[in-house]
């Protein structure tokens, strides 16, 4: 793989990235953190990881260069309703992975205006796939890797995670099977029937992502994590705050009391007056806390 040209400008965005979420307010204070991440990483962008889309089926990846032994991995999916953004609105929160030494894919999947669910699951999937064709060669460790985004994104990495092998959705991604280590999932969305035309937690962004297809309960259900709780998913840890307009709350105790009531080793960290990702500096501190202490307790992080 070829350090690609726009490495710089990527690495300036992580730092403007660190420097504008609130949670990573300390970093942003070191001048020379910048300078060590172009130092510490070999960064790659545009990596095509399934030949089914050649647009938007790319991956950035970040991998470090003082090891050569295998390290965790971060799969980051950006969040923005399924139908925007990009793995180009580089997030902030992937800072402490870096920081820890871990290899990081952030991917770019299909959005509604270019294909309608379940194809952003799909390329997920194929994502996560991509990393364990490549493992050897981005020094990733295969039995350590975390799966992670906000909104969308959290809804993409719990069915990334959550899903058996074998299903229809990994159709793109024929090969042995595949699991992750933990799932960390920030406000996603876990019932997208719930929020379908003629629900009262209706929201435009599924509406427009399940689109006029004839079988929309069907596909809804099926591109739903709520359809794939059962015993021995991997560890989970949601967080959302308990006054976000545009993922309903009680989408995360819904998933959380279906884990526990599975045996799933589960927890949901609630932001008191949270609303959407906005969140205060303490909160930011202490979800930053709270994740690297629940990865901690299930053997990812030493």
């Amino acid at each position: 793989m070829r350090r690609s040209a726009p490495v710089r400008l990527l690495l300036l965005a992580l730092f403007m990235a660190c420097a504008s979420h609130s949670s990573f307010s300390q970093l942003s204070k070191n001048s020379r953190w910048k300078n060590d991440l172009s130092r510490r990483y070999t960064v790659t962008t545009n990596i095509l990881y399934t030949p089914v889309d050649t647009v938007r089926a790319r991956l950035d990846l970040y991998v470090p260069q003082e090891t050569e032994k295998p390290v965790p991995v971060l799969l980051w999916i950006h969040g923005g309703g399924w139908g925007r953004l990009s793995k180009d609105s580089v997030s902030g929160q992937i800072i402490p992975y870096l920081q820890m030494g871990w290899v990081v894919v952030n991917v770019d999947y299909r959005l509604s205006s270019d294909a309608l669910a379940p194809t952003a699951v799909e390329d997920c999937r194929s994502a996560l796939r991509w990393i364990y064709d490549h493992a050897e060669e981005i020094k990733a460790d295969t039995s350590r890797i975390v799966v992670s985004g906000t909104s969308a994104g959290g809804h993409l990495a719990l069915m990334t995670g959550m899903l058996a092998p074998g299903t229809a959705l990994d159709a793109n991604c024929p090969g042995p099977p595949m699991r992750v280590a933990s799932i960390i999932n920030f406000y996603g969305i876990t019932d997208v029937n719930d929020l379908l035309a003629g629900s009262p937690n209706r929201r435009g962004y599924a509406v427009k992502w399940i689109g006029d297809q004839s079988d929309a309960a069907s596909v809804a259900r099926i591109v739903s994590p709520l359809t794939y709780v059962r015993a021995g998913l991997p560890p989970i840890l949601s967080i959302q705050g308990d006054a976000d307009p545009t993922v309903p709350y009680q989408h995360s105790v819904r998933l959380h009391e279906a884990l526990t009531a599975a045996g799933v080793p589960n927890e949901l960290m609630t932001i008191p007056g949270g609303v959407h990702g906005k969140f205060t500096k303490e909160q930011n501190r202490e979800i930053e806390v709270r994740i690297r202490d629940f990865l901690t307790r299930y053997g990812i992080v030493n």
